[in-house]
C-alpha cells in the first residue's frame, strides 16, 4: 500500500509541476507561431531595477529565446564560433553550452547575422540553424545527435527564417534569390524525408513556416513566400494548394486562427524606387554601370548594393535596376487567406487585403478576438479579424522607435519591444490602452517568449527574465 500510495503522489507531483509549469515555448514566437500563453500573473512594471529576476550576458545574436521545461535556450556567434546556449530559467545560470564552427562566412546586410534564426525543440531535444552552417541537433544535456549541412545560399539579407518541428519531422525553409526550396529531416538522426523546390519563389523571403491540420486530413506546412502562400503535405511534400497574387520579400510569420491566416508582405502599386535616369547619376567614370563604390553615397542604396547586384559581378547595370523596379511593384499589405483547398486558390480563399502601410517587419497577433499589427515609430493598430476593418489607430508613449521584435500576448497584455529596447504593455482590446512603457536601455530585435509568469527577453548583450514579485 506504501508503494501504491507513494507512486500516486508521484504521478500528482508531475501532473503538478507540469501545470505550473505551463506550455512550452518551443519554438519562434511559441505554439504555432501565434505569439500566445496562457501564463498568468504577467509583469507590467519591469526593469534593471524592478521585477528582475536575472540577467544573464550572452554571445551576440539576434534569435530569440525558447523554452523547454525549466530551461531556456538561444544561439549566437562569436567569430567562428556558432554557439547553442542553455540556460536554466529559474537563475539563468548556463547549464551547457555548445559551439560548432562555422563553414563560411557569407557577407550579407549588417542588420543580419548567422544567429538569427530561432533555435525550436519537440520537448527534449534541441534544433538549431545557423545559415553559415546548416542545422545541428542537441540532447537536453547538450550531446550532440546530428549534424544537416545546408547552403551556401543566394541571399543578400541573409536567410532568417527558423525550423520548426512537428511529430517526427523537422521543417526548414530556404527561400533565397534563386533556387528556393523546403526540406523537412527525420528529427531523430537527421536524415532526409524531402524536398521540395520552390521555382515560384523568385525573391529572397524570411519568414518561418506554420502548421495546420484540417478537421479530416493531416497536417501541412504552410509557407508565406514571394507571390504565394503555399500548402505543403507534411509527409509526402506535395504541394497541395496556393493562393497567389502576393506581395514579395514577405518577413513576418504568419498567425493562424480558426482555419484563417494572417500574413504581410511588400510590395507597392507603382514603383517607389527612381528611374534608372537618376540612379545612374553615380555612374561617375560614364562606363554604363555602377560600382560598389560609386553608389556607396547613395543614401538608400549604399547599405544594400548586394540586392541590386543580381548577378554578383560588382557592378549594378540599366537591366537589374529595371528588374528590381519591376519586382517592386505588386500585390503587398495584410491579408486573410483561408487555408486549404486543392491546387490555385488565390479567387477562393483570399477573404480581404488591407493596403495600408502595416510593417511586413512584424509578425501579426490575433488575441481574444482582435488583430493587431506593430508598425515603426510606436504606432500600433487593432482590427477586426473578420473584415480587416480597423478599430483603433494609435502611439505607444515614450516608445517612438522602429520595430523588429513581433508582439506577444498572456493574460489580457500584450507586449510590443523596440529596437532600442523599450517594452510597452497593452490592455488587450479593440480600444486598447497602454499599461506601462519600461526601458532596458538594451538593443533589441528579438522576440520576448513567455511562460508560467515570467517574460524573458533576449537583448544583443543579455537575456533578462522579469516576472510579478509578491
Amino acid at each position: 500500500m506504501g508503494v501504491m500510495v507513494a507512486r500516486q503522489l508521484l504521478i500528482i507531483f508531475f501532473i503538478f509541476a507540469a501545470t505550473c509549469r505551463g506550455a512550452d515555448w518551443d519554438r519562434f514566437r511559441g505554439p504555432n507561431g501565434s505569439g500566445i500563453s496562457d501564463a498568468t500573473g504577467m509583469p507590467v512594471e519591469f526593469g534593471p531595477a524592478k521585477n528582475m529576476d536575472w540577467r544573464t550576458e550572452v554571445p551576440f545574436g539576434r534569435s530569440s529565446p525558447i523554452l523547454i521545461g525549466d530551461r531556456i535556450v538561444v544561439t549566437g556567434s562569436d567569430g567562428q564560433k556558432l554557439i547553442t546556449l542553455c540556460l536554466d530559467r529559474g537563475t539563468g545560470q548556463a547549464v551547457w553550452q555548445r559551439e560548432i564552427l562555422r563553414d563560411r562566412t557569407q557577407e550579407i546586410y549588417k542588420d543580419n547575422d548567422t544567429a538569427t534564426p530561432t533555435p525550436a525543440s519537440d520537448g527534449t531535444n534541441i534544433y538549431a540553424f545557423f545559415p553559415d552552417f546548416g542545422l545541428v541537433s542537441y540532447g537536453p544535456d547538450g550531446t550532440e545527435r546530428w549534424r544537416f549541412k545546408l547552403g551556401p545560399f543566394r541571399n543578400f539579407y541573409g536567410i532568417s527564417a527558423s525550423p520548426i518541428v512537428y511529430g517526427n519531422t523537422l521543417v526548414q525553409v530556404c527561400d533565397q534569390k534563386s533556387g528556393s526550396f523546403v526540406v523537412t529531416l527525420n528529427k531523430n538522426n537527421g536524415q532526409i524525408q524531402w524536398r521540395k523546390e520552390r521555382p515560384q519563389a523568385k525573391t529572397e523571403a524570411y519568414s518561418t513556416p506554420i502548421i495546420w491540420t484540417p478537421e479530416d486530413g493531416k497536417a501541412q506546412v504552410v509557407i508565406v513566400g514571394a507571390y504565394r502562400i503555399d500548402g505543403y503535405s507534411l509527409d509526402s511534400g506535395e504541394n497541395l494548394w496556393w493562393v497567389g497574387k502576393q506581395g514579395t520579400t514577405p518577413i513576418s510569420t504568419p498567425v493562424l486562427e480558426n482555419g484563417i491566416i494572417f500574413a504581410t508582405s511588400h510590395g507597392a502599386d507603382k514603383p517607389q524606387l527612381d528611374p534608372w535616369a537618376k540612379v545612374s547619376q553615380a555612374d561617375k567614370d560614364k562606363d554604363d554601370k555602377i560600382s560598389a563604390a560609386e553608389i556607396r553615397e547613395n543614401p538608400m542604396l549604399g547599405d544594400h548594393f548586394g540586392w541590386v547586384d543580381r548577378n554578383e559581378d560588382g557592378f549594378l547595370t540599366q537591366g537589374e535596376w529595371e528588374e528590381v523596379l519591376k519586382e517592386s511593384v505588386s500585390e503587398h499589405g495584410l491579408v486573410a487567406v483561408r487555408a486549404g483547398g486543392s491546387g490555385d486558390q488565390t479567387e477562393r480563399n483570399l477573404l480581404w487585403r488591407n493596403k495600408k502601410s502595416y510593417s511586413d517587419l512584424t509578425s501579426p497577433l490575433v488575441y481574444q478576438g482582435v488583430l493587431y499589427m506593430v508598425i515603426d515609430n510606436g504606432i500600433v493598430v487593432s482590427l477586426n479579424p473578420e473584415t480587416g476593418e480597423a478599430w483603433k489607430l494609435g502611439r505607444t508613449k515614450d516608445a517612438i522607435d522602429s520595430y523588429y521584435a513581433s508582439p506577444v500576448a498572456a493574460e489580457g497584455k500584450i507586449y510590443l519591444v523596440s529596437n532600442s529596447g523599450k517594452v510597452s504593455v497593452l490592455k488587450a482590446g479593440p480600444q486598447w490602452e497602454v499599461l506601462a512603457v519600461n526601458d532596458l536601455e538594451e538593443e533589441c530585435q528579438a522576440t520576448p517568449a513567455i511562460g508560467n509568469g515570467s517574460i524573458y527577453i533576449r537583448t544583443y548583450k543579455a537575456l533578462y527574465s522579469f516576472s510579478e514579485k509578491p
